[in-house]
């Protein structure tokens, strides 16, 4: 047990020393842009637009939720959508405090085994909730990843000897890391088939997940695409969809608590160099999708102490169950 715990705590410290750094970086770039036109940026926005994306955003947050059921409910857990949806509210609430990116997911998982639920199978409906999510976004980041490209591509013939340390890698043969990453990648797709299996029978499970995925996509896209268009941004939806896409799948990187930092920061850089975004407005924006989603998470903390002592008073008689990699 100390061992394991031994294991984590580097990883907790690095997480919170990149949300220090990203924090720092993120004020520094505030200050940079000035506060003035960012309260003039979020002065532009209509009211209306506000509260719209206020409703968007709680609506997107019950998608997840009904998302998060649908593959509980096939499993058999005797859990109404009301009790994923507090768990689901409650975990989204935690994730903004806890020292880990899947600090949320962790009190999902104590709240379905206080109902009674299988270990491994409450932790599998998270881990393919959590994959559904991001195969959703996967559809869009395409539309991203060309504005990518069409940045990248036309400067690098140009500028590859100012990256010497890719073409190292790309060019020496038998280099360890390399292979090592390679042979992870490789791993990837039957780790994940591994925790889609008890799914693959129950299709249906899987399309009312994904199309719950979709209704919060469509809510988050339409709420930062209304967000933009109120600053004066003439950005489309569906550049705006895959941008932001490009954000999430940089934001998972486990560098920060929440993606704290890390995700304005890639929000502000993304939509500016790729969106045509002004720079005050690409802040703005980072900075109030950080707000809508912790303010939607707000009914979170009424369950959450529910949650919590539920779970601790279970651990002195329960059974002990096997560790869930």
């Amino acid at each position: 047990m100390n061992s394991s715990q031994d294991g984590r705590s580097p990883s907790i410290i690095i997480r919170l020393i990149g949300t220090l750094i990203g924090v720092s970086l993120l004020v520094y770039l505030l200050s940079r842009q000035g506060w003035t036109e960012i309260a003039a940026a979020i002065h532009q926005i209509p009211l209306a637009t506000i509260v719209l994306a206020c409703v968007l955003m709680l609506a997107s947050r019950l998608a997840v939720s009904a998302r998060w059921h649908a593959l509980l409910r096939s499993s058999g857990a005797g859990i109404s959508l009301s009790g994923a949806t507090k768990l689901t509210f409650a975990g989204l609430f935690a994730a903004n405090f806890l020292p880990t990116t899947i600090g949320g997911d962790v009190v999902r998982l104590a709240g379905v085994l206080r109902g009674g639920q299988a270990r491994l199978d409450a932790a599998a409906s998270i881990v393919v909730d959590r994959l559904i999510g991001m195969a959703g976004m996967a559809t869009t980041a395409p539309v991203g990843l060309v504005k990518l490209a069409g940045w990248l591509l036309p400067g690098t013939v140009a500028g590859l000897w100012m990256t010497p340390s890719l073409a190292t890698v790309a060019g020496t043969p038998g280099t360890s890391k390399a292979e090592r990453l390679v042979e992870s990648l490789r791993q990837v797709p039957k780790r994940i088939g591994g925790l889609l299996g008890m799914w693959i029978r129950r299709p249906g499970a899987l399309l009312a997940a994904y199309c719950y995925t979709w209704v919060h996509m469509l809510c988050l896209f339409l709420l930062m695409w209304l967000l933009l268009r109120g600053m004066g941004e003439g950005i489309s939806f569906w550049l705006t969809a895959g941008l932001w896409s490009l954000t999430y799948f940089i934001t998972l990187l486990p560098l920060s608590i929440n993606g704290l930092g890390i995700q304005e920061l890639s929000a502000a850089f993304i939509f500016s160099q790729f969106g045509g975004v002004s720079a005050s407005s690409s802040l703005t924006l980072g900075l109030l999708i950080r707000t809508l989603a912790m303010a939607a998470s707000l009914p979170g903390a009424f369950f959450l102490p529910a949650i919590l002592s539920g779970a601790r008073s279970q651990e002195p008689g329960g059974p002990t169950d096997p560790e869930v990699e």
